[in-house]
């Protein structure tokens, strides 16, 4: 009996493209070479799936490094700005964007590199990692588990964040730290008509925190703006609610950073965007990014998707359409756990950059 001609038709029809010409062979490393970790992410591009996806952000990447490094033209520099933080220093300016969570993990020393090592140009971030910042540097958070009781961590006065711990006495540590720091913006307000923004508080507290672990030390330092557009919604919030009674009338312009951030991204010449996590950092940035008719370079990490229409599961292609990034660009997303991607991802980026740098 003979096969029936649809089925067989159906089940066994003649490809009629040659797709190795122009696509890579799927390959996995093999571990019979040995271990070699910088051969297994370079292999990631022959893996599929994410990993390839992840490799794709380490070319992005590496793309806006290598533009960010051409020595400025003469009609390029940035002579008449007075403000330091957002004069235009690199011919591809690279922003990037974090959520608290990011602060809150061990990704807080990866971010401080890139800032410490002046890999960045401008930082925008919720206001849970800038106060998460500023309490590590006073008392440790904690592995603990996802699985904790709430009730129970609550009677104990313990704060979780996913499966990490965090004593409510680091609060109060904090609280004693930055109440006289508010007394001190206050009267410099009311003495000398110091107008405060958030990114102007940011960088007064990094100026007095003295800790070279602390990202924000590193930002005010190194003259690098942390624009947090949501200062009010975490525990920095809480602190200035509470001095809002003790000593009221301290007032943050929010409208003064975005011209500051507005001005940023205007005047680059390129622009590199590396999103971490998403929500409100996320949109700032890109928005930012819009005014100067899109980003150049974009890398978005995060786990959200598009089904609901959020701005945090927006794909590249959204972006694209609404301005943020350029339509002849080639923006990545890495659906992935920062946690686990963003280290492997720094490694194979701006620390290899750094190092060949400073080795030379």
């Amino acid at each position: 009996m003979q096969e029936p001609d649809l089925a067989k038709n159906s089940v066994l029809q003649k490809t009629i493209s040659d797709l190795g010409e122009t696509l890579e062979t799927v390959k996995g490393y093999d571990f019979n070479q040995g271990i070699n970790y910088s051969e297994i992410l370079s292999n990631f591009d022959k893996m599929g799936f994410q990993a390839s996806n992840f490799s794709k952000a380490v070319y992005e990447i590496n793309e806006m490094l290598a533009d960010r490094y051409e020595a400025l033209d003469e009609d390029e520099l940035d002579v008449y700005e007075d403000d330091e933080f957002i004069k235009r220093k690199h011919k591809c300016t690279i922003f990037i964007g974090y959520t608290s969570n990011i602060v809150s993990s061990g990704l807080r020393e990866n971010i401080r590199f890139l800032v410490q090592n002046k890999l960045v140009d401008c930082i925008v971030c919720t206001a849970g990692a800038i106060e998460e910042d500023f309490i590590k540097c006073m008392a440790p958070t904690y592995i603990g588990s996802f699985e904790l009781d709430g009730k129970q961590l609550r009677d104990k006065g313990i704060n979780r964040i996913g499966n990490l711990l965090v004593p409510n006495d680091n609060y109060c540590l904090f609280e004693n730290w930055i109440m006289p720091l508010l007394d001190e913006m206050l009267k410099e307000q009311k003495d000398n008509g110091t107008i405060w923004t958030p990114s102007k508080v940011i960088q007064r507290l990094g100026e007095r925190i003295d800790n070279e672990e602390s990202i924000c030390y590193w930002a005010a330092k190194n003259k690098i703006p942390i624009f947090c557009p949501a200062l009010t919604d975490g525990s920095l919030g809480d602190m200035m609610y509470f001095h809002s009674f003790r000593n009221p009338g301290l007032i943050l312009d929010i409208l003064n950073d975005l011209q500051r951030i507005n001005k940023m991204a205007m005047k680059a010449i390129k622009s590199g965007v590396l999103s971490i996590g998403a929500g409100v950092s996320k949109h700032h940035l890109m928005k930012a990014n819009c005014i100067r008719d899109g980003a150049d370079y974009t890398v978005f990490l995060n786990t959200a998707v598009e089904y609901d229409g959020s701005d945090s599961g927006a794909n590249p292609d959204e972006s694209i359409a609404a301005g943020k990034i350029k339509p002849d660009a080639h923006p990545v997303k890495i659906f992935g756990e920062a946690s686990i991607i963003l280290p492997l991802l720094i490694a194979e980026t701006f620390a290899k950059f750094h190092f060949s740098k400073t080795i030379k």
